[in-house]
C-alpha cells in the first residue's frame, strides 16, 4: 500500500521504503511525516532489521527535495510550517541514529532533502547514470542549508570538503561522489537494487546489538540536539523565509518550476 508517496515493501529481515510521489517526489509535510511513521513503525517491527531507501518514480531523481510551497511565506502560515519543520527533522534525526541498518540506493539526481537524508543513511550507492548527482544545494535557491544538515555532511566527508560543496550548491557527479566519499559505490542503473540488497545482506551479518549501540555513539548526540532544537530552528528559518530577499528568491524559483511545466 501506497500512503502519501511513500511504499514500504517487507523482505524477510529487511524492507525498502519506496519514495514513489510523481513527478519528483517532493517532501511536503505529510510525506516527512509518512517517512517518519513508516520508520518508527519498522523499528517495532522485531524481524527488521535494516532499511533500504529508493525511488519509484518513472523520470531519473531520488528526491528533488522540499517542496518549494512548504518554505515560500505567501503560500504557507507559521503554524504549517512549524509542523511541516518538525515533521522533517523529527524523521532525519531518527534516521540518523536508528539501530536499523540502513542503505539509500540513489538513482538519478538527489538534490537539498534528498541528500540529506541520504547521508543520514549508514551507506550510500549511486547509479552511474549521466543524471546521477547529489548535493546540499539550497544556496542556488536563495536560502541557507540548514545547520544540522551542514554538520552531518561535515562528519562524512570532513569540513572542508562540505564548505566547498555547500558554499557554491555543488551538484558532483556519481564518480566524484565516489571519490569525495559522499557514496560508498556507484554501479550500473540495473544493479542498483541488488547491490544495495547485497550490502544490507553483508550488514545484517553482523550482531545488532552491537551495531546499534555503536551507531548510537557515533550519532546519538547529535540526533538527540538536533531534535531538541526544532522549536528554536523553527523560529530562526522562518523569520528568514519571511524576510523579503527571500520571499523574492524563492518567487523565482517558483516562477521556473511553473514554466518547466507548461513547456512538458
Amino acid at each position: 500500500m501506497t500512503q502519501n508517496g511513500v511504499k514500504v515493501i517487507r523482505n524477510d529481515s529487511f524492507a525498502h521504503v519506496v519514495m514513489c510521489k510523481e513527478p519528483v517526489n517532493s517532501m511536503d509535510g505529510d510525506f516527512w511525516q509518512t517517512l517518519l511513521d513508516s520508520l518508527e513503525a519498522l523499528e517495532r517491527e522485531p524481524a527488521i532489521r535494516g532499511v533500504v531507501f529508493s525511488s519509484g518514480l518513472r523520470r531519473d531523481v531520488f528526491t528533488s527535495g522540499n517542496d518549494i510551497k512548504e518554505l515560500y511565506a505567501p503560500l504557507t502560515n507559521k503554524e504549517k510550517f512549524t509542523r511541516f519543520w518538525t515533521a522533517q527533522t523529527k524523521f532525519l534525526a531518527r534516521l540518523y541514529k536508528t539501530p536499523l541498518v540502513t542503505i539509500a540506493a540513489i538513482r538519478g539526481a538527489c538534490p537539498a532533502g534528498g541528500c540529506i537524508v541520504s547521508l543520514a543513511c549508514d551507506s550510500r550507492i549511486m547509479t552511474d547514470d549521466p543524471s546521477s548527482c547529489m548535493g546540499l544545494n539550497e544556496v542556488a535557491l536563495g536560502i541557507a542549508v540548514p545547520r544540522y544538515w551542514v554538520k552531518v555532511m561535515a562528519n562524512i566527508v570532513g569540513t572542508r570538503c562540505t564548505s566547498r560543496l555547500c558554499l557554491t550548491a555543488a551538484m558532483p557527479k556519481a564518480r566524484e561522489c565516489l571519490a569525495l566519499g559522499l557514496v560508498d559505490e556507484v554501479v550500473p542503473r540495473a544493479e542498483l537494487l541488488p547491490a544495495a540488497e547485497k550490502a544490507m545482506k553483508h550488514l545484517l551479518r553482523l550482531p545488532s546489538s552491537g551495531y546499534g549501540v555503536t551507531k548510537l555513539a557515533l550519532n546519538g548526540e547529535l540526533a538527540d540536539f538536533w531534535e531538541a532544537q526544532i522549536p528554536q530552528e523553527v523560529e530562526t528559518v522562518y523569520s528568514v523565509l519571511t524576510a523579503e530577499t527571500t520571499i523574492g528568491a524563492l518567487r523565482s524559483v517558483l516562477q521556473q518550476l511553473t514554466n518547466k511545466k507548461a513547456k512538458l
